[in-house]
């Protein structure tokens, strides 16, 4: 099981229950949440889209109404994996 790691004090509502179920899966080792910034145009639900490669991992962009916050996801899984972990985490 990976970590979450937990620094800031708001997240996007129903972020942190969902990062919970996706850090359980064997192939992330850990999750941190980063920034939060207020964006053009309107998520009605919480969406979470694998953005950019970092080192060992992946940049994604969790969405909610007209925010945005960057979720920073070590793993050695490619893209594709980790959208399809993802949509099953949602799905929970």
């Amino acid at each position: 099981m990976g970590r979450l790691v937990i620094t800031h004090s708001t997240y996007l509502e129903g972020l942190i229950p969902l990062l919970k179920r996706l850090v359980r899966d064997p192939g992330i080792d850990t999750i941190t949440p980063a920034v939060i910034a207020r964006v053009r145009g309107r998520a009605p639900e919480l969406r979470l889209r694998v953005s950019t490669p970092i080192t060992g991992g992946w940049k994604v962009v969790a969405r909610k109404g007209s925010s945005a916050q960057e979720v920073f996801v070590v793993t050695s899984l490619n893209a594709a994996e980790l959208e399809q972990r993802i949509e099953q985490a949602l799905q929970r």
